[in-house]
C-alpha cells in the first residue's frame, strides 16, 4: 500500500536555514522512494534540478512564499525564473487579503499570471486555508479553477495550521474530480496521509515523507 502513495508525496523543505547538504539529502531520499517532487525553496531550484536529472522525481518550488503578498508581475517573474533553472511544478500562494477583501479581480490576476508565465508547467494554488471562511476557500477554489491551475493546495505549513480532512473534502467538492487537491501542512504519518487521501487529496506536501514511507509517525510540524 505504501509503495503506492511514494508517487503522490512531494518531498518539502523550505525551511529558510535549510543549507546544501539538506538538499543533496532530500534528493538522495526522493531519489531512493520514487516520490513526487522535492519541493524547495527557489534558491535551491538548479541544485535540486541538477541532483535529479534524468530520474522521474520533478523539482517543485514555491512562489510568493509564504505570505502570497507580492505583486502579479512578481510572482510572473519568479515563475519564468524558477522554471529557467529546472522547476518542473510550480506552487504558488494566493493574495490572502486580496480574497479576504473580496477583490476577486486581482485575485483572479495573480493567479493567471503564474499559470501564464508557467506555460504548460503545472500550478498548484495555496490557499492557506487555516486563514478562510469555508465560503473563501469555495471562492479561493473557483478562482484557482477559473484561472486554469492545475491543482488547489491546503497550506504553506508556515501559518495557523495545516490540511484537515475536512478542508480536503470540501475543495474535492469545489472543483470536482478534474483538478488536483494537495494536502500540505501536519501530515506526519501513514495514517494521517490515508485521512487525506480518503477525503480526495491527490498530492501530499510534506517533509516527513520518509516516515510515512516507513510507517512511523514524524515530530515535523510540516
Amino acid at each position: 500500500m505504501t509503495q503506492n502513495y511514494a508517487a503522490m508525496i512531494d518531498h518539502t523543505l523550505l525551511k529558510a536555514e535549510t543549507t546544501k547538504a539538506q538538499i543533496e539529502k532530500i534528493c538522495e531520499e526522493a531519489l531512493k522512494y520514487e516520490f513526487a517532487s522535492v519541493c524547495v525553496n527557489p534558491t535551491w531550484v538548479k541544485n535540486a534540478s541538477e541532483l535529479l536529472t534524468g530520474s522521474k522525481v520533478k523539482v517543485c518550488t514555491v512562489i510568493g512564499f509564504p505570505l502570497g503578498a507580492t505583486t502579479p508581475q512578481v510572482k510572473a517573474f519568479e515563475t519564468t525564473n524558477a522554471i529557467e533553472n529546472g522547476a518542473g511544478e510550480i506552487d504558488m500562494v494566493i493574495n490572502i487579503g486580496a480574497l479576504k477583501d473580496a477583490n476577486y479581480d486581482l485575485v483572479l490576476e495573480d493567479i493567471k499570471a503564474v499559470v501564464t508565465a508557467a506555460n504548460g508547467t503545472l500550478v498548484k494554488v495555496i490557499i492557506e486555508a487555516s486563514l478562510l471562511t469555508d465560503e473563501e476557500k469555495v471562492k479561493a477554489c473557483e478562482l484557482s479553477v477559473q484561472a486554469g491551475a492545475d491543482f488547489v493546495k491546503t497550506s504553506t505549513g508556515f501559518s495557523t495550521g495545516g490540511a484537515t480532512a475536512e478542508d480536503i473534502a470540501l475543495m474535492r467538492k469545489t472543483v470536482g474530480p478534474e483538478i488536483g487537491v494537495k494536502a500540505s501542512g501536519g501530515v506526519r504519518s501513514l495514517e494521517d496521509m490515508q485521512q487525506m487521501v480518503e477525503a480526495g487529496a491527490t498530492r501530499i506536501g510534506a517533509s516527513s515523507g520518509v516516515a510515512i514511507m516507513n510507517g512511523l509517525i514524524s515530530d515535523s510540524n510540516y
